[in-house]
């Protein structure tokens, strides 16, 4: 076994290996799922904004690490990896030393040392990645709305991926598949949301008109 894998498997820095290998394989299966038209944040999203409304310490805690701010999955893995990084910081520096520290003090070390960084660091992701969802509006408000594919061609297998602004200035991203008349519409294209079912929303190509008040609501 390499010098590499050893480190990564000692038991001083075992916890901060499992959250990097965790943070590593959500991003995976995140992009995969998108990929093929479905989302698993979209799957934990909605359950985890319920349950943050609930007064208490903890939806306290995850308000103040700006969880409202972005989405669920990139907050998770921002999560993991600061720990990550920091427990293996923590034990390096321990290490050069020479001083042998409990796992366990580092492990809460490392958390408690991640909480300020995750608030400044989620709060600079804000700014730079649009929110996917808000709760503000109802997806039942979508339809109607001019959308654009971006991950298509959208046919009648399985959904694509549709973005859309809402009336508050929100970009949301969807699932949706072309109608049953209609033609395969491809990535780029914008297409008008004219119904859903419990899979995904229904689109066709949107009409010159609204692709036209569309741009210019987005320009504003």
């Amino acid at each position: 076994m390499s010098a590499v894998g050893e480190l990564l498997l000692a038991p001083d820095v075992r916890p901060f290996a499992v959250a990097a290998a965790i943070m590593v394989t959500l991003g995976g299966i995140e992009l995969l799922s998108t990929m093929i038209g479905l989302s698993i944040s979209e799957l934990i999203g909605k359950d985890f904004a319920v349950e943050a409304e609930s007064p208490s310490a903890l939806s306290g805690l995850f308000l103040w690490i700006n969880a409202g701010r972005l989405p669920l999955l990139i907050l998770i893995i921002l999560v993991l990896g600061i720990f990550s990084i920091s427990g293996f910081l923590l034990q390096g520096l321990a290490h050069i030393v020479g001083t042998a520290i409990p796992v366990s003090i580092v492990a809460v070390a490392a958390a408690a040392g991640s909480i300020p960084m995750i608030r400044n660091a989620s709060r600079g992701l804000a700014r730079v990645i649009p929110r996917d969802e808000s709760y503000a509006v109802s997806e039942d408000d979508f339809v109607g709305k001019v959308a654009t594919v971006t991950v298509g061609p959208l046919d009648q297998g399985l959904p694509g991926r549709v973005r859309l602004k809402d009336v508050f200035g929100n970009w949301h991203t969807v699932s949706a598949r072309a109608g049953q008349d209609s033609t395969a519409l491809p990535v780029g294209a914008s297409v008008l949301l004219v119904d859903r079912d419990a899979k995904s929303f229904i689109a066709i190509a949107a009409p010159a008109d609204l692709i036209d008040q569309q741009q210019s609501s987005n320009r504003a």
